[in-house]
């Protein structure tokens, strides 16, 4: 993987997931699912940095979602899922 840049992953339960690595090379995995839009595209998003959060900003609308907890930053009532990972 290319830090600051996302992948998208099929999850064994069918789901996607999300994987960036930060420009530092640490490790996040939130869903694919832009819920916004419905469409699976979150991996393509860009990565930013907003006081101090890391996050994801959707490539369709540009909602921007924290990786750490999946928050919505532009929309406090909307999240997406968050995975543990570890780098092997």
């Amino acid at each position: 993987m290319i830090p600051g840049r996302g992948v998208a992953a099929l999850l064994p339960d069918g789901r996607q997931a999300a994987l960036f690595l930060d420009r530092t090379s640490r490790p996040y995995a939130i869903g694919n699912r832009d819920p916004f839009t419905g469409a699976h595209v979150l991996s393509r998003g860009l990565i930013g940095t907003h006081e101090g959060r890391t996050f994801v900003a959707s490539p369709l609308l540009k909602q921007r979602f924290d990786l750490e907890t999946g928050a919505c930053l532009d929309d406090e009532e909307v999240s997406v899922p968050v995975f543990a990972v570890r780098a092997l």
